[in-house]
């Protein structure tokens, strides 16, 4: 199992930093991730936040891409009903041409009632939207579309569809699984089966809430406190617009007495070798390819973001190296395109 860093550039009103410097550190940290050994770099896209989420993630990730030789470029994920799907195969073959081939896009179709209305975008259409968003951009990719065009013949498309059903309607359509769930794998496999696709060609990755660390007790005291805001914040701004009371403040230490599961339910956080082991449990056997984590939690001091980067990398990443997959095949995407 290969493992990644994941990067939101948020940047809390209670710890503001100059954002220009958050920015400059932030890619700094995209070069030493790379040079400790880490196999992929994700960003990902929220608007209107009160800490200035980051916005454009393929923008970030070509600035990621320049900085770098070898690690995977990933958007994780990006709001692809937001954008014209021809703007987005080309921004994204610019990714992928500066990268060298390295680009993983991963798209979801969006939940904030804001955003949509920002962009001018129907939400009530967004999961029909990006089904034909994946297709068109397949065609653009190819021959005579958008000039010029990746390096890759097809980059890889990573669907962020969650639970059952969207596990199956990615499977049926033949593209990636942006989760790292063990129990969306049957579901995607059925719809994969539905679609007329070779299983093996299953591919899988997502994100871990969780924060890594050589010393729990006296890294906790840190770490709360930025676990509270992100799952806060996020908490509020998934009902704006919606009608929905805000949810109640959440008890990051009820957080951390659970181990990975949903989306802000959970926040798996301790030394190396026990998130190594509840990683393994929460894959539960499905073709995970990679896991990420966050560099930061929602603006931590660069020493602690610097410190968790070399945790990943020198501590994490070896113990699940060996953690692979055991579904033959798996490797290759639905083309047969070798990674």
């Amino acid at each position: 199992m290969k493992v990644g860093l994941w990067f939101d550039l948020r940047n809390p009103p209670r710890w503001r930093r100059d954002p220009a410097r958050l920015y400059a550190f932030m890619l700094e940290m995209c070069e030493e991730a790379e040079r400790l050994g880490a196999d992929s770099l994700w960003f990902s896209e929220h608007h209107g936040f009160e800490d200035g989420y980051l916005s454009q993630p393929l923008t970030f990730a070509s600035a990621a891409a320049a900085r770098t030789r070898r690690v995977r470029i990933g958007t994780g994920i990006l709001i692809a009903p937001l954008r014209k799907t021809v703007q987005l195969a080309e921004e994204a073959a610019v990714v992928d041409l500066v990268s060298g081939g390295r680009l993983d896009l991963g798209l979801g179709a969006g939940y904030r009632v804001p955003e949509f209305e920002t962009f001018g975008a129907d939400i009530s259409a967004r999961y029909r939207t990006l089904d034909a968003q994946v297709g068109e951009l397949r065609r653009l990719w190819g021959e005579d579309g958008v000039t010029p065009g990746p390096v890759q013949e097809q980059p890889p498309i990573w669907l962020g569809y969650q639970g059952p059903k969207g596990a199956e309607r990615a499977g049926r359509m033949g593209e990636c699984l942006l989760t790292a769930n063990g129990e969306s794998w049957p579901h995607y496999r059925d719809g994969l089966v539905a679609g007329g696709h070779d299983p093996a060609s299953a591919r899988m990755s997502g994100g871990i809430d969780g924060f890594v660390t050589e010393d729990p007790e006296r890294d906790w005291a840190l770490v709360a406190p930025h676990t509270a805001y992100q799952f806060d914040s996020y908490r509020r701004y998934m009902v704006e617009g919606t009608g929905r009371p805000v949810p109640r403040p959440v008890d990051p230490d009820r957080l951390r007495s659970r181990g990975p599961g949903r989306p802000l339910s959970s926040f798996l956080f301790d030394t190396p070798e026990k998130v190594a082991a509840g990683v393994r449990e929460y894959v539960a056997g499905a073709p995970v390819e990679t896991v990420w984590f966050g560099a930061s939690v929602a603006g931590m001091p660069e020493a602690a973001v610097a410190q968790h980067v070399n945790v990943i990398c020198n501590r994490l990443r070896p113990l699940l190296q060996d953690a692979g997959s055991p579904v033959s095949g798996a490797g290759t995407d639905h083309r047969g395109t070798a990674r």
